[in-house]
């Protein structure tokens, strides 16, 4: 049966007759976010929108972490408002939320600036959605959910999902306690929790049936998880290790990744884990932010510089292909040259393969915004131009070292070109080269014959005969 706006459906998702496009910000989890959002629509009778105009509900799904994000969501909101008073004057009706870690920050305040948002929704309470577009499509009662119930969103949410491709994620932890000067996600995202392993095995045994090839284990501090054991195992806990081990185990998952994670989380389980677990794939995304152990402490970050390189080494160590990644931020309250050069050199010790670096902004409410010694824009600037140099010239070598060889690739889609389809190596790399449109979903061998800034191109030797299985 269809549902009503009215009257959410039990059972199956209804078919669907209405639209809903959901414009995504930030991170891998509000990407995860946004997708069991569909999810939970689905049952009212939701379909996918392609494009704004063509949607009856439009969610913006918003981020808090990088600069002016509340003032860009305000003039995203006045562009949508356009389209809803077009829309009403034809005769249809378009409804507009504002969720993720802006609608936690901003709540009530967003309702009240801009009259033309219908619900506001929080990230720990999107599985209320459906409740709210009932609420809003009667026009009664204040469609405002900002809980911190992070238990209750993860009981909550169908046990289905809709897979757009054959890498999944896999939301095991949320919230975070480290409190670093610089960040809002403790104040939006709230405390640390982790799902039990039941919890997380059962939605991972239901990926791989559903076509899942890659299983992507997210968290804003994903190896702080320690989730209660299964139920079989008695009481106790897992860490983030065992559970690695335990997903590898599923028929069908051929790789896993886990993001982002905490430098003073890393633990012995984690490293073994890479060592021992052939579907954990060679790549670590650890942010270490600055070099400077001065700045480090202002940023309470919980971490020196030489413990970050003791890591990087534990990990190379455990698996000597590992690809190291990482996030930077230059210009913090405070920061002189002599910092900055700290962190160069710590970049210039590690090597990374990719990056993540950006100019600090102050988050109103986080301490950093207080502090003294803001540093000037154009010093930012010229900061982060000389570190995004270094950072790239690593990018491109580690990219280069690729060529010449054949390596598994997870093809995810087709390529800009016609008969060019595309993929990811192990270590993260977009790969694109020629095939036929049945290699989607499987793992190919591919020649990689050349390589760019952010990407590889390769070929496929020998004929088509068809995926090979991971080992």
């Amino acid at each position: 049966m269809t549902a009503t706006s009215d009257s959410p459906a039990s059972g199956p998702a209804a078919s669907a007759t209405k639209r809903v496009f959901i414009q995504t910000y930030g991170c891998q989890m509000n990407v995860y976010d946004s997708e069991r959002m569909k999810d939970v629509l689905a049952p009212l009778g939701y379909g996918p929108a392609e494009t704004p105009d063509g949607a009856d509900l439009v969610v913006l799904n918003t981020c808090h972490i990088r600069e002016k994000a509340t003032e860009k969501v305000y003039s995203e909101v006045g562009r949508l408002k356009k389209l809803k008073d077009a829309k009403a004057a034809d005769g249809g009706k378009m409804m507009i939320a504002v969720a993720g870690c802006v609608a936690q920050a901003e709540g009530a305040e967003i309702m009240r600036r801009a009259p033309a948002v219908d619900m506001v929704v929080g990230p720990q309470a999107y599985h209320k959605l459906p409740e709210l577009v009932a609420r809003a499509a009667r026009a009664s009662g204040e469609a405002l959910e900002t809980s911190f119930d992070v238990v209750e969103k993860f009981d909550a949410l169908p046990a289905s999902r809709q897979l757009e491709g054959p890498s999944a994620f896999l939301s095991v932890q949320e919230g975070c306690d480290k409190f670093c000067t610089f960040c809002v996600v403790p104040y939006t995202r709230g405390a640390e929790h982790s799902r039990g392993a039941d919890a997380v095995l059962a939605e991972a045994r239901m990926l791989a049936a559903q076509g899942a090839r890659e299983i992507v284990l997210l968290g804003q501090n994903v190896n702080a998880w320690h989730g209660a054991a299964p139920a079989i195992d008695g009481a106790g806990s897992w860490d983030l290790g065992r559970l690695i081990r335990q997903v590898a185990l599923v028929g069908g998952i051929d790789r896993i990744r886990y993001t982002t994670s905490h430098p003073g989380d890393m633990d012995d389980s984690l490293f073994e884990a890479h060592g021992a677990v052939p579907e954990l794939m060679p790549y670590l995304h650890l942010p270490v932010q600055s070099g400077s152990d001065r700045v480090l402490k202002a940023m309470n970050r919980k971490h020196d510089a030489t413990s970050y390189l003791d890591i990087v080494a534990r990990m190379r160590a455990a698996r000597p292909d590992i690809a190291m990644a990482s996030d930077f931020i230059v210009g913090f309250p405070g920061e002189t040259e002599r910092d900055f050069e700290d962190t160069m050199a710590l970049v210039r010790a590690v090597g990374f393969a990719s990056a993540y670096s950006f100019k600090y902004s102050r988050r109103p409410g986080t301490p950093a915004a207080e502090m003294l010694g803001q540093v000037p824009e154009e010093v930012k600037d010229a900061r982060l131009q000389a570190l995004q140099a270094l950072l790239m010239e690593q990018q491109v070598a580690f990219n280069a070292s690729k060529v010449g060889a054949t390596v598994p690739v997870l093809v995810t889609g087709k390529g800009r070109h016609p008969g060019q389809m595309l993929g990811k190596s192990p270590w993260l790399q977009s790969v694109h080269f020629d095939g036929p449109d049945s290699l989607m979903g499987q793992i190919v061998d591919v020649a990689i014959v050349a390589a760019g800034r952010n990407s590889l191109t390769g070929e496929l030797p020998g004929d088509l005969s068809g995926g090979r299985k991971a080992a």
